[in-house]
């Protein structure tokens, strides 16, 4: 109910300041115009398709890049000397932005799906690396001890004790990591080949249709909350409730 109020008091603000024409209705367009355009992308099929293409490209990304992160935030937390030099390394990396890879990426793989995905794979990898480092060396002592009174050491202590101890950090990881992946798809399909709903973001612009792409802009946050709210947030409270971490 607030969330709904919140979203029809944003709106009638929009429509005053279209009204007010501070800027030429091409430039910003009224939310009935924006509710038109979104509403014939989706009946003529164009933007379920460019959606289809973008999830495809993001789902891969992102599956690497939980992978690939996880086993270097491992990695890092291993030692005090991958610490110093790999950590150093991911940290500095992660100030990179998403679209500075983008020129690497078509010269080393060309126009196409694979420079795309390189893109998202690294938006979302330091992040993870980051949080599942740090999920590794903040497991409480106090639980390694006593595991370890309890006669279980080596491998078995990592993966039955470390391991799940580590997974509220985690989790955090994987959420963060969606997000920073859904930025660099945009940035890739914008400057990159194929369809995808960077593509019809920048068609829009070349065609001076400013609906079109606030129409994207709409879809891409749509999902984005409903992807946190329905999956990440849920999954992240129950375990941070189950480790002890929040009140019932």
């Amino acid at each position: 109910m607030k969330r709904g109020l919140f979203l029809g008091i944003l709106i009638v603000i929009w429509e005053v300041i279209y009204k007010l024409q501070i800027w030429p209705p091409i430039l910003f367009p009224s939310p009935i115009q924006v509710g038109e355009t979104l509403y014939l992308g989706i009946i003529d099929g164009s933007f379920i398709t460019s959606l289809g293409d973008s999830f495809k490209r993001l789902l891969i990304g992102y599956g690497l890049a939980l992978i690939i992160g996880t086993v270097l935030g491992l990695i890092i937390a291993s030692s005090k000397l991958m610490e110093d030099t790999l950590g150093s390394l991911v940290l500095a990396l992660q100030s990179v932005p998403s679209i500075v890879w983008l020129p690497l990426a078509i010269l080393w793989f060309g126009m196409g799906e694979a420079a795309i995905i390189f893109v998202v794979v690294l938006g979302g990898t330091w992040n993870m690396v980051i949080n599942a480092s740090t999920g590794i060396k903040n497991v409480r002592p106090l639980l390694l001890k006593a595991a370890k009174t309890m006669g279980i050491t080596g491998h078995n202590l990592f993966f039955k004790v470390t391991i799940p101890a580590a997974i509220p950090h985690l989790i955090t990881g994987m959420r963060l990591s969606w997000a920073f992946c859904w930025r660099a798809l945009m940035a890739g399909e914008l400057l990159g080949s194929g369809n995808g709903l960077g593509q019809i973001l920048m068609w829009g612009r070349e065609m001076g249709n400013m609906s079109m792409v606030i129409s994207i802009m709409i879809i891409i946050a749509t999902l984005g909350s409903l992807t946190d709210g329905i999956i990440f947030k849920p999954l992240e409270d129950k375990i941070l409730e189950r480790w002890g971490l929040v009140k019932r």
